[in-house]
């Protein structure tokens, strides 16, 4: 998988089913897998990551970690995903070597062309709506959307934060070329049926 041909993005959280769930939105269309945690076990954090790594690495999907450059580089990431506040993006290639894919946040349009002229990979901008996720979280809507698409960015990015199968198709129709999900398809019956129509937006 190449970056630049990257459309969907799934974030994790933690769940006893996570892997299966995973291996199932990989076969649905998932082109990154974004591990996010909080509160787990640094052993049973390792042990999930290479799961996960091993996972993408079938399906030719990347797999990423986010804010950890450290973990990312003991699991042998394709890339760590950086938010705003968190280290330059070339202190992570310093240490994780030039081809890495380092992602960054973006929650408006100047710190989107900031990231990218910082030499970011890819972009996820949001939150586009409220959620559960991060509800202390700015919204910024689809104006941001909006406002990014006129900008022709020369890296991929994702619109994330409450984009689900009901409000997907808004979110594409403002020109977000992308999607970054966590609960549309973690929490879906399908979800390899969920990424499916979720990446079939986007195509």
């Amino acid at each position: 998988m190449k970056i630049l041909d990257a459309r969907l993005l799934l974030v994790t959280d933690p769940r006893p089913d996570l892997v299966a769930r995973v291996r199932a939105a990989l076969r649905g269309g998932v082109d990154i897998v974004q591990l996010r945690y909080k509160g787990t076990q640094k052993e049973d954090l390792i042990s999930s990551a290479e799961e996960l790594k091993d996972a993408c690495g079938r399906s030719g999907a990347l797999f990423t970690v986010n804010d950890d450059v450290e973990l990312a580089r003991l699991v042998g990431a394709d890339g760590v995903h950086l938010g705003e506040d968190d280290a330059p993006t070339p202190h992570a290639r310093s240490i994780l070597g030039p081809d890495v894919v380092v992602g960054r946040s973006a929650g408006g349009v100047p710190e989107a062309l900031e990231a990218v002229r910082g030499g970011a990979d890819y972009l996820g901008v949001g939150a586009v709506y409220a959620t559960p996720t991060k509800p202390e979280g700015e919204v910024a809507g689809l104006t941001l959307i909006r406002a990014l698409a006129r900008e022709d960015l020369p890296v991929p990015w994702f619109a994330i934060g409450g984009v689900t199968l009901e409000t997907a198709p808004s979110v594409a129709a403002a020109g977000a070329p992308g999607f970054a999900v966590v609960r549309a398809v973690l929490d879906a019956e399908d979800p390899e049926k969920a990424a499916r129509e979720l990446r079939s937006l986007l195509e």
